[in-house]
């Protein structure tokens, strides 16, 4: 697939991007390559290559689930203007 120079413009005004003039026939060539690669990759026979969520098909490092901090919410409420019920008041600032 072949874009023009007049396909980048439109595509650069929808995107409401400014483009030199000079550099729209190299956008045009880049983004022809692209949607070639794209249109080669689509032909590619997959079948029987299952899906993978990651390409490096690693499996990630997780830390221990364990509490690290003490809850110190009442602490932190004992110095607030206004609680009520474990949650902070605050001025109504939209009418």
């Amino acid at each position: 697939m072949s874009l023009t120079a007049d396909d980048v413009k439109k595509i650069a005004h929808l995107a409401r991007l400014g483009i030199d003039e000079h550099d729209i026939e190299a956008y045009a060539n880049d983004l022809s390559n692209m949607l070639n690669l794209m249109v080669q990759m689509g032909r590619s026979n997959t079948d029987g290559i299952e899906p993978m969520a990651h390409p490096m098909d690693q499996a990630q490092r997780l830390r221990a689930d364990e509490v690290t901090e003490h809850d110190l919410h009442e602490q932190f409420q004992a110095i607030a203007p206004q609680v009520e019920a474990g949650l902070y008041l605050v001025p109504k600032v939209i009418e």
